[in-house]
């Protein structure tokens, strides 16, 4: 009977290692989701920082010090 058993905790093994992977690929698909977020709101951010820089024009380097 210790091969019944043995089948036995075998099938609990498999099943809570199914159990595991299933909580393990939801933690991913949260971590997928937070990442596409986090990747939408810095492409946000971006354009917006080169608008102003479009909006406040061309750069015009500071009088050199040396020449007063």
């Amino acid at each position: 009977m210790s091969w019944v058993r043995d089948a036995v905790m075998a099938l609990r093994g498999i099943i809570l290692m199914v159990e595991r992977f299933e909580r393990l690929s939801e933690q991913l698909k949260a971590l997928a989701d937070s990442s596409a977020d986090q990747d939408r709101r810095l492409n946000r951010m971006e354009a917006k920082f080169e608008m102003l820089e479009r909006m406040a024009g061309p750069r015009h380097a500071l009088p050199d010090k040396s020449r007063r």
